[in-house]
């Protein structure tokens, strides 16, 4: 109860200041779906991109240095997802790491047979579950200006994040209240 009222008090000195001039410039710039919203989903949007630029953990990977424009363009393109929701802040995100471009991740897999196999793997980015969101920041700026059609790797990775809030399984459903909505959500995808 007391750690809730002291994010509701946090959330609302972070909402008392006004949003920067310069964040619109920022949207106008890299999230092309800012223009599309009306004009109350805009507000909303901005509301969301307030908090989730000061209560996440950025870090630039690879020499690469988190800017104002980097937390914003990322910021708005995740809370697109959730423009629509109550009160929905990615709070079990708590780090955004960003690359320059893409980065190699180490894997390591075991075969059925035992076998131990390393390795490295080219990725644009990665979500875990209850871990950090990694960004290759060129290819966000490319899905936020939508340069390249269909691909938006902001909405991809934290997608997966919505997905997982019911748990670890990514089955493509996230969490949902009632049986009724269940059954819409498989309509809808599934057509």
């Amino acid at each position: 109860m007391f750690l809730k009222w002291l994010k509701r008090r946090r959330r609302n000195r972070i909402l008392s200041q006004p949003f920067p001039d310069k964040w619109n410039a920022i949207l106008t710039a890299n999230v092309f779906h800012d223009q599309l919203l009306s004009v109350e989903l805009r507000a909303r949007l901005r509301r969301l991109i307030q908090v989730f630029v000061a209560e996440k953990n950025w870090e630039g990977c690879n020499g690469f240095k988190i800017t104002e424009e980097v937390k914003v363009t990322i910021a708005a393109q995740a809370c697109l997802l959730v423009v629509g929701l109550q009160d929905e802040y990615f709070d079990h995100v708590l780090s955004i790491l960003v690359y320059p471009n893409s980065y190699v991740a180490q894997t390591r897999e075991i075969t059925r047979g035992g076998v131990v196999v390393e390795g490295g793997h080219a990725r644009l980015g990665e979500a875990w579950w209850r871990g950090p969101v990694i960004l290759s920041w060129s290819d966000v700026l490319s899905g936020g200006r939508r340069e390249s059609s269909g691909s938006n790797l902001v909405f991809h990775e934290f997608a997966h994040q919505l997905d997982m809030m019911n748990g670890r399984t990514v089955d493509g459903t996230p969490p949902l209240k009632t049986k009724e909505e269940l059954q819409r959500w498989v309509e809808v995808t599934c057509t």
